[in-house]
């Protein structure tokens, strides 16, 4: 995590080897990579961004004959809890893993779930990801200095919608940008969706003043002109996109957000050091680089015990944050 403000923070995007049966030119044996009957769990709803990022993992290693007959599934709710405290159920099941990212973090706290991440096998962190701000094409406001003058007049009329619960990605970043601004966290309209999908039909609908999304989720949205990007949220601008960062705006504040793979608990040594193996061929496969390129994520490879110790001091952080954003 990236911590850019005296709160700030952050880390970045995921993946998930995810996504429908698919057929593979390749067995994968050769690389250990095979598991037959293997699932991925996306615990939001389809068209967000532990949902696309996965599909687009999956599609990867199945083109680059890693594996195959991968089988996807949402299990939405709770921002990701739901979906959390599935994977925890099933100790042992090394043909079972999860995508996920600093939003399951955050919903852990302010969800007050029963299971959290430090009850899982971490496979691998992959990606991170800039957040965007986002109005529909008939919104009023044509620059993020326009948006940013009307939310101080009156934060309370001004909705923001985010694609994950209170303490995830799509809720920090607004409230960060909210204090940079001179504005109380507290006075934030904050209204949550399960996933970018679900965000998505708001804003092109002006149910929310603007969203916070990442970058990855829409694109195509955006080059087709039915959104109007007005900032990014990371340190520098993305390229292709025409948009300034906060920094730009005159908001002293920066905001990533990561993606990542985890287990149920109780694996073997074998079945998690095969997990572990498929994220890295995945991750060094051309198909794969292409995609960190077309969607804007910037590759964050870490796995096994060394992602394990970064989802402990994420959490930390994010208990921090929350208790000085006062939510």
């Amino acid at each position: 995590m990236r911590l850019r403000t005296p709160l700030a923070l952050l880390g970045a995007a995921l993946l998930v080897l995810v996504g429908p049966p698919l057929l593979t030119t390749g067995s994968g044996a050769d690389t250990g990579t095979q598991i037959p009957g293997l699932r991925f769990m996306v615990p939001n709803t389809p068209g967000g961004g532990y949902d696309i990022t996965a599909r687009t993992a999956a599609k990867n290693a199945e083109d680059a004959g890693l594996t195959h007959n991968i089988e996807v599934f949402n299990l939405p709710g709770a921002g990701g809890t739901v979906g959390l405290t599935r994977l925890v159920s099933e100790p042992g099941n090394g043909k079972l893993a999860m995508s996920m990212g600093l939003g399951v973090v955050g919903a852990v706290h302010t969800n007050k779930a029963p299971k959290t991440l430090a009850d899982t096998t971490p496979i691998a962190r992959l990606t991170e990801e800039q957040d965007i701000v986002v109005v529909s094409k008939d919104s009023p406001y044509k620059t993020i200095g326009q948006l940013l003058d009307a939310w101080k007049k009156n934060p309370g009329k001004l909705p923001v919608g985010g694609g994950s619960s209170p303490g995830g990605p799509d809720h920090l970043a607004p409230m960060l940008m909210a204090q940079a601004a001179g504005i109380a966290p507290k006075s934030v309209n904050y209204i949550p969706f399960d996933g970018g999908g679900e965000l998505l039909a708001s804003i092109l609908g002006d149910k929310v003043a603007f969203g916070v999304s990442g970058v990855g989720e829409y694109l195509d949205q955006i080059r087709s002109g039915e959104l109007r990007l007005l900032a990014v949220t990371g340190p520098e601008r993305v390229p292709g996109l025409d948009a300034p960062t906060l920094r730009e705006a005159g908001l002293d504040t920066e905001f990533t957000n990561w993606r990542g793979i985890v287990a149920p608990p109780g694996l073997s040594d074998t079945e998690r050091d095969k997990l572990i193996a498929l994220a890295e061929k995945l991750h060094d496969s051309p198909q794969w680089k292409e995609s960190l390129k077309k969607n804007g994520w910037d590759d964050a490879f870490l796995t096994g015990d060394e992602f394990g110790d970064f989802l402990d001091e994420q959490n930390k952080r994010v208990d921090t944050v929350l208790k000085e954003l006062g939510l």
